[in-house]
């Protein structure tokens, strides 16, 4: 295949801060040479379960977050109740956009400092 994915881009008032937020969540680390324009966050290059991850890059972006997004990541945990409450503590918020509407929803969809929604699956059972 001649193709492979390089990053996720999010627009962001503030690239940094919002870059250190979701290298905090997922435990990466934040790329060299930042500025205030783009900031980006990867896996360590040493880690041998780095392959087929894509960087997530942040860019300065003056507009305010105001619709649903059209793109989001579903992360799944170990345990969902710990991590909700690891990433409240982080600066992320839980929202509803139409999910308890679902009776059988599993999932929770939280926002990230600047509104970004993902979701927080269900742990799968061992």
């Amino acid at each position: 295949m001649a193709l492979r994915l390089q990053c996720i881009t999010v627009d962001a008032r503030d690239p940094l801060a919002l870059a250190q937020f979701w290298a905090e969540a997922l435990g990466w680390k934040i790329g060299e040479d930042i500025n205030d324009v783009e900031v980006w966050i990867e896996r360590e290059l040493g880690d041998p379960k780095n392959t087929g991850f894509p960087d997530i890059l942040f860019l300065k972006n003056a507009s305010v977050k105001n619709v649903k997004n059209r793109l989001h990541l579903d992360l799944r945990p170990d345990n969902q109740d710990t991590e909700v409450a690891r990433l409240e503590s982080l600066g992320a918020k839980r929202v509803d956009i139409g999910q308890s509407a679902e009776p059988t929803c599993t999932w929770v969809v939280m926002a990230d400092p600047e509104g970004n929604e993902f979701c927080i699956l269900s742990a799968r059972p061992n």
